[in-house]
């Protein structure tokens, strides 16, 4: 019996599945004669309006169905998720190695898979790729691509991930882009590696490569208390001078493009002690889920929000942060009480789950929370930030949001991804 990576999951009532009588927890093997590896592929091949579908049932049962749909008629089936196609590095700054024992099991996945950075952007290193599946990706013209660079010079790559294949990144791109797909590019900056001289080499050797590579984001390094030895974060003066060589490299691509291109992640500036860009450093503003402008888009939010905002008077209200944005919720304080009347408390929560080095709210532990926020009254909301959950409602140490409830009573928890679209629904 020839194995498939497709599983029915799920058949949509009255779908064309639903009429074939397919049954949840088959599979599929091949579609129009070729073999369908996983969801990029399923996506691919079911877009022919006819369709020969070979399946193989729970009883184990071959069956080919012959299909005529219409344009955007689905076939009605939710494929099982697929599996991950794991890394094969062993950087020398891996987050993964800064993890405490007891983090939430997913982050102890090390995915460095295209079709998570198709669909999600998430950022690959193409170092499990090889000739077939470079091709792949040309064929099913699977673009934008998000790939970890971090250095263009191929000895200093390969020591950075600790694989021999890492050295072949700029041959990989110029294939990616010679065969018209795009990438954004990322470089994880740390000090006395892949920084100075060696920065401008990347941006430089990047930008090199034409319009393909759409942007580039120097991001610092973040780094756990359970991160040794290796590699350190940056100084301020190293993170003032790396948001220096990037506007040097900005202000070429601006004449000569006409956007900036490259940019600096909202932690750079904060850890350099440097004042916010404008908006329109950011261009389109393509990149805030990699942390470069998700600031900007806060105070954004943030302004466009308040002037929305319910009375909320004698009501007690702490907002509960990481440090790193702290500062910018204290600045807003006033303004929030003003207009709603409430009593507000910002609450920047220090990280000891993985280290105060980490400052970002979408790792604070629910335990760190606990501890921090102390003891609560009845009239009192505590709001969570939202992305401290994922979508099970689990924080990063496996606190679910139910715990959060309990360990805070007698207040009432909330979580919410905007404050101010989280205020406004205090009063419903």
């Amino acid at each position: 019996m020839v194995k498939t990576l497709i599983r029915i999951a799920e058949i949509e009532s009255g779908s064309i599945a639903d009429e074939l009588h397919l049954e949840i927890g088959t599979r599929i093997l091949r579609i129009n004669g070729q073999r369908v590896r996983d969801g990029i592929d399923l996506t691919f091949l079911l877009a022919d309006n006819l369709l020969e579908l070979e399946t193989i049932a729970l009883d184990g049962s071959c069956t080919v169905h012959e299909i005529e749909h219409e344009p955007g008629e689905t076939l009605g089936v939710v494929p099982a998720p697929d599996k991950i196609r794991e890394c094969g590095n062993k950087c020398v700054f891996c987050f993964i190695d800064g993890n405490p024992k007891n983090v939430r099991d997913t982050l102890w996945i090390r995915d460095d898979d295209f079709r998570l950075s198709f669909t999600y952007g998430t950022y690959v290193t193409l170092t499990n790729l090889g000739d077939k599946g470079l091709q792949r990706l040309v064929d099913q013209k699977i673009s934008p691509l998000y790939v970890s660079v971090h250095a263009t010079d191929p000895d200093l790559r390969t020591r950075l991930l600790v694989n021999n294949r890492a050295g072949l990144i700029m041959e990989q791109l110029e294939f990616l882009l010679d065969n018209g797909l795009n990438v954004h590019t990322q470089v994880v900056l740390c000090p006395e590696w892949n920084d100075r001289e060696h920065l401008d080499h990347t941006m430089r050797d990047l930008y090199s490569l034409g319009g393909g590579i759409i942007s580039l984001s120097v991001v610092p390094v973040g780094l756990t208390k359970y991160n040794t030895g290796v590699v350190r974060p940056l100084s301020i003066t190293e993170a003032e001078l790396a948001v220096e060589q990037i506007e040097i490299q900005r202000k070429i691509a601006l004449e000569d493009r006409g956007y900036g291109w490259v940019y600096a992640a909202d932690e750079l500036f904060m850890r350099g002690g440097k004042d916010f860009p404008a908006d329109n450093y950011y261009d389109d503003g393509a990149l805030t889920e990699n942390g470069v402008g998700a600031v900007n888009q806060f105070v954004r939010d943030f302004e466009t929000g308040i002037e929305e905002l319910p009375e909320l008077p004698n009501r007690k209200i702490r907002v509960i942060t990481g440090t790193s944005m702290q500062g910018l919720f204290f600045e807003r304080k006033q303004m929030l009480q003003e207009r709603t009347g409430a009593d507000i408390e910002i609450v920047g929560v220090v990280n000891k789950f993985f280290g105060d080095t980490v400052t970002v709210a979408g790792l604070l532990a629910g335990q760190d929370i606990k501890e921090q926020v102390g003891e609560t009254r009845e009239d009192e909301i505590i709001l969570l930030p939202a992305d401290a959950l994922n979508a099970d409602d689990l924080l990063i140490d496996s606190v679910t949001l139910n715990d959060m409830n309990e360990y805070l009573a007698p207040a009432t928890v909330r979580t919410g991804y905007e404050l101010t679209e989280c205020l406004k629904d205090l009063d419903q």
